[in-house]
């Protein structure tokens, strides 16, 4: 089957793209042939089609935005005449590219959820129904789920949002990353999904030393006596990595090192990045705290002379990781630590990580709230200090997930969908 995937960008670190990577790899090796429709190329990738009115940068997508979401001078009607023409274009393009790969299935990559592009939630499901075309929508996160972000004035792109994020038909299935969605998807829109959680391939090595990695401290800035905890986060404020400072304060062990391996882009004006800065000085951990991101890519290379590291080489030199989220679609990370083996220390982030993660039987240092106890600090202390201890948390942890969050299991879930086509 040739199977078409349409999403913004691929080839970086965010959850979306590495999780189609992800589904790319399981089709793939199901005997299916994938091409790739995206707005950005991060990084070489084959199969491959750019088209940049669909990146979250190009002005197709920045003007809309502005007009339909932020303080505009457009006003309701040249903003829709807008939105037609740009939609208008997509799908034209978008069909043109399925009839030269000759697509059989068609893959929305969170297009269809979150209408951080509104034309090109508009222009696939269109191009969907027009052609037929069986489409698997892959809804990482809603607009509901990001407060006012998606909040308009206009009548006009509130209808949009209702009729195309996501879109409704049958030529539609929808797919959910997490229990809570699919229970309000089916009670607030009459919409059945089904839940496919975000998996690891537990059949390849991750987050092992190496050669290529043994000199990771040493470039870095931290030293093999240090006791690592590392945050395989972007920097945003949903990300709660104020906890994680915290906790390396409250630890009282000059060893502790703290790596923060992402970088604020996706922060607006870096303002939550700055006041990590000065709550790291504030609290007199600044020589604890190491900002490691631009060091860390999606896989090895070298730049200007220096070594790109690959999470893998961040969990490889890593005692434990800390997680401590308010908010996920399901949890990339938490499923990453545990395929390298190491510990992980959680919040208990609402709706999702208990149903659909803590309750299969993990071994964590879970929080509420983020509310670091006396005895979260005290455990913290000894899975740092204790490798053996470590080491046993992190087999169990590794196989509960590779039963749970492993690509047989998406390739059985997969199977599944693409017998309803």
């Amino acid at each position: 089957m040739n199977i078409g995937i349409i999403i913004t960008r691929i080839g970086g670190v965010d959850g979306v793209a590495l999780e189609t990577e992800k589904w790319i790899n399981v089709f793939e090796r199901m005997g299916h042939n994938v091409r790739v429709l995206s707005g950005e190329l991060e990084r070489p990738l084959p199969n491959v089609t750019v088209l940049k009115e669909l990146g979250l940068y190009h002005p197709f997508c920045t003007i809309e935005q502005e007009g339909a979401f932020f303080q505009s001078d457009m006003s309701e009607n040249p903003l829709m005449e807008l939105l037609k023409e740009h939609s208008s274009f997509l799908q034209k393009r978008i069909q043109e590219w399925m009839l030269r790969n000759s697509i059989d299935c068609l893959v929305s990559q969170n297009i269809s959820a979150l209408p951080c592009h509104l034309s090109a939630g508009v222009a696939l499901a269109r191009a969907a129904i027009e052609t037929g075309v069986f489409t698997i929508l892959h809804l990482h996160d809603f607009y509901w789920e990001r407060g006012e972000r998606y909040a308009s004035p206009y009548p006009g792109v509130k209808r949009l949002l209702q009729e195309y994020f996501p879109p409704k038909g049958e030529v539609f299935k929808h797919v959910v990353i997490n229990t809570y969605n699919k229970d309000r998807l089916e009670r607030e829109f009459s919409v059945e999904a089904m839940v496919v959680p975000n998996v690891m391939d537990f059949d390849v090595e991750f987050g092992q030393r190496d050669e290529y990695n043994k000199d990771f401290s040493s470039q870095v800035g931290f030293s093999s006596e240090n006791l690592v905890l590392s945050q395989v986060t972007r920097i945003v404020r949903r990300k709660g990595i104020e906890t994680a400072v915290e906790l390396v304060k409250r630890l009282q062990d000059k060893r502790v090192r703290l790596l923060i391996t992402g970088l604020a882009t996706d922060d607006p004006g870096s303002v939550y990045y700055k006041e990590l800065l000065r709550r790291i000085k504030d609290i007199g951990v600044a020589d604890q705290v190491l900002f490691v991101g631009e060091r860390v890519g999606h896989e090895r290379a070298k730049v200007d002379g220096k070594k790109i590291y690959s999470l893998s080489d961040v969990y490889a030199n890593s005692r434990a990781c800390t997680y401590f989220s308010t908010y996920e679609g399901f949890g990339n990370a938490f499923v990453e630590a545990c395929a390298a083996r190491v510990p992980i220390f959680v919040n208990n982030y609402e709706p999702v990580y208990w149903p659909d993660i803590g309750s299969k039987g993990f071994k964590t240092v879970m929080t509420e709230n983020n509310n670091l106890k006396d005895s979260h600090v005290q455990a913290a202390r000894e899975i740092l200090t204790d490798q053996a201890y470590a080491r046993e948390i992190g087999d169990h942890n590794y196989e509960t997930a590779k039963k749970h969050f492993s690509y047989d299991v998406l390739e059985e879930l997969l199977s599944k969908i693409l017998k309803e086509k």
